[in-house]
């Protein structure tokens, strides 16, 4: 099963690439891996997850942003690429969170994009990753996620 039939199958859907808030590009090809830059839990052109984790957002929100983060990196991946089914491996998954105070789940809350590509990916899905809380995100997003990925040549 390809890897876009396989969103398809988990009931979601992958966006269009969501449009860059600053001077930066969306992702970046180079020697057969592609670098995605920081995305947030951008759907339809909005910011659908706001403010801070473990604050007036619930671990389980922000668990919900990271997925909405992941997908949109891979719709730039797949800018890059044209297709999912391009995609050697996931090589690394870099999570921020937007933390409230004393919030120390940044590595539950970044699951929802781990686990995610794991779901889609399945061993091709297995990466490194980083988990980071914050004080702040551009936009006052909860979430944001950037990804490496090796690349069929």
């Amino acid at each position: 099963m390809s890897f876009e039939a396989k969103i398809n199958e988990l009931g979601l859907k992958l966006p269009d690439a969501p449009q860059p808030v600053a001077a930066y590009v969306p992702a970046v090809k180079v020697n057969g891996y592609v670098y995605t830059s920081g995305q947030i839990p951008f759907v339809n052109g909005e910011l659908k997850y706001k403010g801070k984790v473990g604050g007036p957002l619930s671990e389980a929100e922000g668990y919900e942003a990271a997925k909405t983060c992941a997908l949109n990196c891979l719709s730039v991946i797949k800018a890059q690429v044209n297709s999912l089914d391009n995609i050697e491996k996931i090589v690394k998954v870099v999570g921020f969170v937007n933390s409230a105070s004393g919030f120390n789940k940044q590595p539950q809350v970044i699951n929802g994009a781990s686990e995610l590509i794991g779901q889609i990916f399945g061993a091709a899905g297995q990466h490194s990753r980083s988990a980071v809380g914050v004080s702040e995100l551009p936009l006052d997003a909860a979430v944001e996620v950037e990804m490496i990925v090796k690349v069929k040549e």
